[in-house]
């Protein structure tokens, strides 16, 4: 019998993949998405992607979904005590695996490693170590289709915000960033997949600069 897993799911393509590669093997059962919800604006943390696409997603990918809701400002205590409260109740839905779609930054992962530690539930990361450029036109090539919905205007030009995450995105980007975004450059909202039973429509809406980032909002678009 496959090990009970939950996935981290932020609503972007790294953990969309992590749901479709998780797919394609026996070792683990993906019975759920957990995800961290701005409870003031009502949006996925830091992707800023609105909670009705969040749940169309989980609908799409089959999935129930646990959201997380965090106040805002939130404190790092605040986040943590809410992620400790989270993982009690994975655990009691006999879940014994957390999957993440980190790619290859040390701190991060020894972060959630540190966390999980004793709650009974192991850390997963099915992508960890895969070249980045390689992924990214894997999962574009793979049928894999997203929005960028924030961009870090420090690093890349702002007029990417609201770009489709395809081949011209990525001969656009700057040398210097990273192809799939890890280091925070750019996060993303998929609506199409191989991990989902139908597409998301979706329409484009307003882009604002807010708190140093660049954000595209995308709303639900009609069937």
């Amino acid at each position: 019998m496959a090990e009970k897993a939950m996935l981290s799911w932020s609503s972007g393509k790294d953990s969309a993949w992590t749901l479709h590669m998780l797919r394609q093997q026996q070792e683990l059962e993906v019975v759920g998405l957990l995800t961290t919800v701005n409870e003031q604006f009502d949006r996925v943390a830091m992707h800023a992607v609105r909670s009705e696409l969040l749940r169309a997603q989980a609908e799409a990918a089959g999935l129930p979904l646990l959201e997380v809701k965090l106040p805002w400002p939130c404190h790092n205590e605040q986040y943590e005590a809410a992620m400790a409260a989270a993982m009690v109740e994975v655990k009691a839905r006999g879940v014994t695996a957390m999957a993440f779609g980190d790619l290859f930054l040390e701190d991060i992962r020894a972060y959630r490693e540190q966390k999980l530690e004793g709650t009974g539930v192991r850390p997963v990361f099915p992508l960890w170590g895969k070249p980045t450029a390689e992924l990214a036109r894997q999962m574009i090539a793979g049928g894999l289709q997203a929005r960028l919905t924030c961009v870090d205007p420090r690093v890349m030009p702002s007029a990417l915000a609201g770009r489709a995450f395809d081949e011209a995105l990525l001969r656009d980007l700057p040398a210097s960033v990273d192809p799939c975004g890890e280091r925070g450059e750019f996060h993303t909202f998929v609506h199409s997949g191989p991990m989902f039973e139908r597409a998301i429509p979706i329409e484009s809406g307003e882009v604002v600069e807010r708190d140093g980032f660049v954000f595209a909002d995308l709303r639900a678009g009609r069937p």
